[in-house]
């Protein structure tokens, strides 16, 4: 079952303050303003320049296109449109009875900035990750505009599901899209620069599995760090709610291809994975998640604001060669 925008809780407040807790290097960081996202993928700005997150879009809002906020210090965040007004044409002839798109990520490469999605329709793996491209975030720039590339890979037939991507580049500069819902798990492609597409003849490499049926992981993202590659993932179930079970967990390799096992050694093929963070009070399935300068971004649905999706923001630790996140 894969990762969808659940529907949008309406408030009576035109602003609402997180107050759990904020600290410069562990903890939740406070945000305020509209930071109502569903897997977001953050992108820090440098110094002097604003932060974005892209996330899943609202079906009832720009035609279900992808979402996008953007912050000046990282805190207060401002909805500022949709990738498109429309969506392009062949997604809807490509997935039938599409509506919102799903799950995006955001790569830099040589100027360029990647932009990839997901089209699909809730439990089902017929589905697509989709590109668009640009050369700068800053919707206000005169040369602002996401171009169409069409479709990176598809499920059809496959016993897999082509959604949910995440881009990493390993030691040679060669990049690998990460992906996967459900069915046999994340897989991975190689991709080839500069055009963002899937290189020729690549087959998709199976990194992780529950090995138990449904099969419950998704939302995979690579992350590079100190000679080693670390996979982020989600298990068991979004979009519910409170009643939400998503975790988040981790397990690492030398290569970027794998093999990926967790901090007792136990395989992510067989099952594993490193607890990063879970449910904790009245903050209930956190994933969807991207790392940008440190901060690991992703949504839960909060008690406190009567179970609605929000963005969560926390600076990653390190200790003994893994990453730790704490809501406190």
């Amino acid at each position: 079952m894969p990762r969808r925008l659940a529907p949008l809780i309406a408030f009576a407040a035109a602003s609402v303050l997180l107050l759990s807790g904020c600290a410069a290097t562990r903890g939740e960081r406070e945000v305020s303003g509209d930071f109502f996202t569903h897997d977001p993928a953050l992108v820090v700005g440098e110094e002097g320049e604003p932060s974005y997150v892209y996330s899943t879009g609202n079906g009832q809002e720009s035609d279900g296109n992808i979402q996008i906020r953007r912050s000046d210090d990282g805190a207060e965040w401002e909805y500022v449109g949709a990738v498109w007004e429309k969506k392009p044409e062949w997604l809807t002839e490509d997935i039938p009875g599409v509506d919102n798109l799903w799950a995006p990520e955001l790569y830099e490469h040589d100027g360029t900035w990647y932009l990839y999605y997901s089209a699909s329709t809730f439990g089902s793996n017929l589905s697509s990750i989709a590109l668009a491209t640009n050369t700068t975030l800053d919707p206000d720039a005169a040369d602002y505009e996401w171009v169409d590339q069409g479709p990176v890979i598809s499920s059809r037939a496959e016993d897999f599901n082509a959604i949910d991507p995440g881009i990493v580049e390993d030691a040679d500069g060669t990049p690998w899209m990460s992906f996967g819902s459900f069915w046999t798990g994340i897989r991975m492609v190689e991709l080839e620069w500069p055009t963002g597409l899937r290189a020729d003849d690549a087959k998709p490499l199976l990194l992780a599995a529950r090995q138990s049926l449904p099969n419950a992981i998704e939302a995979p993202y690579i992350l590079p760090h100190d000679d080693a590659y670390y996979l982020f993932f989600s298990r068991d179930f979004c979009c519910q709610g409170t009643d939400s079970t998503y975790n988040m967990a981790v397990g690492r390799s030398e290569s970027v291809e794998g093999p990926y096992v967790d901090a007792k050694g136990v395989p992510l093929l067989d099952g594993g994975g490193t607890q990063l963070l879970e449910t904790e009070g009245t903050n209930v399935g956190p994933g969807g998640q991207s790392v940008s300068d440190g901060i690991l971004a992703f949504h839960y649905y909060d008690k406190e604001l009567d179970g609605a999706f929000r963005l969560g923001l926390i600076p990653l630790q390190w200790k003994d060669g893994w990453p730790t996140a704490s809501w406190e």
